[in-house]
């Protein structure tokens, strides 16, 4: 039996305002706030709330059998908490449903897995912890920043307790295969692969509003026939997208709504069920391995890193923004520590491309002119965060010597804070010791006549 497994990403990066030069040692906050509420709330009016509505009515209508997952990054659940929090209680609303999963990722939407692999077990922690105080249940499935994926980073997500990660159907990894299995790790049996069908996704998230694509209209009818007509054994057809698909890139007007609330009468009538990643794990069995030996992601045609790493701008910002990863994580300064996560944020690198993208996404999202703009705004404002990093965690003394100093410093705040903690009892009990004092009352001898 066929069973479909949506899955949604959820990610809107914090836009840095337009940092001069001049600016550099001097102003300290790197964020345009006007500009990241204006994003927030317009993908809630959008896409966000609307999308949620539909979902919640398709599990009541189907009695819990349409399944759907999201992949929202630390980032944009921080923004939803401070601009949107209605969002948030209408995600847990959804997680209620016992419907809906949530997938582990890393908190800043990062490069982390190819930069820094510390750095990516914090961040996949410090995720995994939001998400379970959040909507009550701690991830068991992975899916990396922009659907990043390697057999190292595989094996590395399967040792950090993760059943299963989402990966690109990517034909030059995949071959003559087809997405629609459950695969397994080339040298990790622990580990279960999902494919997206790529196709399939795009058709949603791309190609539903396109008058001139030769399917034009999209169809529920039609979509879920495409999915019934593929061959038996073809069990699992992972569809995965951004959820502006479901508003913003395809609005109410065009009837995405109405296409998506149609999907589960015509799956459940075909007899293709809906499931969550956690359900697949469970009850499919892997059909063969599938090995990535060099990063693949969901960009463009290429499907690799070239949307990140593809020019010098690119590699010079991320080296820089990485090399002193170490020192950053020894701080407890809190404005490092949150700067260091945006900063991190696949984003400001995606928008210093300077290859020709075939997706048609990159007008869409990008908020600079040229790439160049993009790589100048990100390098003024990193230089003012290495600046303050230097001057916390300076680069004459080498890691192990800083991190053996700092220990040292805490060690002594410990035993300060101690000996004040025992200061203050001995106060105390003296204190009381005087006031029982005072309150005895002095017994007077009888003296005889």
């Amino acid at each position: 039996m066929k069973t479909i497994c949506f899955y949604f990403q959820l990610h809107q990066p914090l836009q840095l305002k337009r940092y001069r030069f001049f600016e550099i040692g001097n102003d300290h906050y790197y964020y345009d706030d006007y500009a990241n509420e204006a994003a927030i709330r317009r993908l809630t009016d959008m896409c966000y709330l609307p999308a949620n509505e539909a979902l919640m009515e398709m599990i009541k209508n189907s009695n819990g059998k349409f399944k759907v997952t999201f992949s929202i990054s630390g980032i944009t659940i921080e923004q939803l908490e401070q601009y949107a929090p209605e969002v948030i209680d209408s995600f847990k609303a959804l997680a209620k449903t016992g419907s809906v999963e949530f997938l582990a990722e890393t908190y800043a939407h990062s490069l982390s897995s190819i930069f820094d692999e510390e750095e990516f077990k914090l961040q996949v922690k410090k995720h995994s912890d939001k998400v379970e105080t959040l909507f009550g249940k701690r991830p068991t499935v992975f899916r990396n920043t922009e659907l990043i994926y390697s057999d190292e980073i595989g094996d590395l997500v399967s040792k950090m307790g993760y059943k299963s990660i989402f990966t690109e159907g990517a034909k030059h990894i995949l071959g003559w295969k087809s997405p629609n299995y459950l695969y397994g790790h080339p040298y990790n049996s622990k580990l279960k692969l999902m494919t997206r069908n790529f196709k399939l996704s795009d058709d949603i998230s791309f190609r539903f509003s396109n008058w001139s694509w030769d399917q034009y209209p999209l169809t529920a009818d039609k979509y879920i026939r495409w999915i019934a007509e593929a061959p038996e054994k073809e069990e699992l057809i992972s569809i995965g997208m951004n959820y502006a698909a479901l508003g913003e890139l395809n609005t109410k007007e065009n009837g995405i709504f109405e296409f998506m609330k149609s999907l589960p009468y015509h799956a459940l009538i075909n007899k293709i069920s809906f499931s969550t990643p956690a359900e697949v794990v469970e009850k499919i069995k892997t059909a063969d391995v599938i090995s990535s030996p060099y990063p693949v992601s969901w960009a463009d045609e290429e499907k690799d890193l070239s949307a990140w790493t593809g020019n010098d701008l690119q590699n010079e910002a991320l080296q820089k923004l990485y090399s002193v990863g170490e020192r950053v994580r020894m701080c407890t300064d809190r404005s490092l520590q949150y700067d260091w996560i945006n900063l991190q944020c696949s984003d400001h690198f995606y928008y210093m491309c300077t290859k020709h993208f075939t997706s048609g996404a990159s007008a869409h999202y990008n908020p600079y002119e040229s790439p160049y703009e993009a790589f100048m705004n990100y390098m003024n404002v990193l230089s003012d965060f290495l600046q303050r990093v230097e001057e916390q965690y300076p680069t004459t003394i080498d890691n192990e010597e800083l991190n053996s100093l700092l220990k040292t410093i805490n060690n002594q705040e410990m035993k300060i804070v101690k000996l004040e903690n025992q200061l203050k009892s001995l106060k105390s009990t003296k204190e009381s010791e005087e006031k029982s004092k005072k309150t005895i009352t002095p017994v007077k001898k009888m003296v005889k006549g």
